[in-house]
């Protein structure tokens, strides 16, 4: 079951909201998510840090768009980057893009910084770079200044995602 962070207060701002949103899905998939509320970071070393794990144990949700307008969700270690050739090969197209933020929230309804593909407003297809599996990582929560962390595995099986080599050292 997920469990709220200690502490929430349970307004409904813009944050509580999408943290609602995030764990209410994880709880619907049956998925155990802990969320830790946690200060801002100006690095992904700086994260790790702050939150005691390597930075390749902070997975990126990215949001893709497709040319046709529909989008999918690509989970990539922080100390890794999206492979765009093996992405749209897997995929099975020839033009995929990062849309801009405000593009990304409306397919979402996330925030940058906190998406997540669970509690997402439209549930797209997840891609998962292999590296990810076979241990414990920290995601977005949904909501600036909190993480989540789940088992990747679990996570993968939730979300139905495909997982393929997505990615490259960065």
């Amino acid at each position: 079951m997920a469990e709220a962070p200690a502490g929430s207060n349970g307004s409904q701002d813009g944050a509580a909201v999408g943290r609602e949103r995030f764990l209410a899905d994880a709880a619907a998939r049956g998925l155990h998510v802990d969320v830790v509320e946690r200060p801002a970071a100006k690095s992904l070393e700086e994260a790790a840090g702050i939150l005691g794990i390597m930075p390749g144990d902070i997975v990126k949700s990215l949001v893709v768009k497709h040319r046709d307008g529909s989008f999918l969700f690509a989970l990539i270690p922080g100390d890794r980057q999206i492979s765009w050739p093996k992405l749209r090969n897997l995929v099975g197209v020839n033009k995929l893009s990062l849309p801009p933020a405000d593009v990304a929230l409306d397919a979402t309804g996330y925030e940058r910084g906190t998406i997540t593909p669970l509690g997402s407003t439209t549930s797209w297809p997840v891609y998962a770079d292999a590296t990810i599996t076979g241990r414990r990582i920290s995601m977005g929560a949904g909501a600036h200044g909190y993480s989540a962390f789940v088992d990747a595995d679990a996570l993968t099986s939730a979300l139905d995602a495909v997982v393929a080599d997505i990615s490259d050292p960065a």
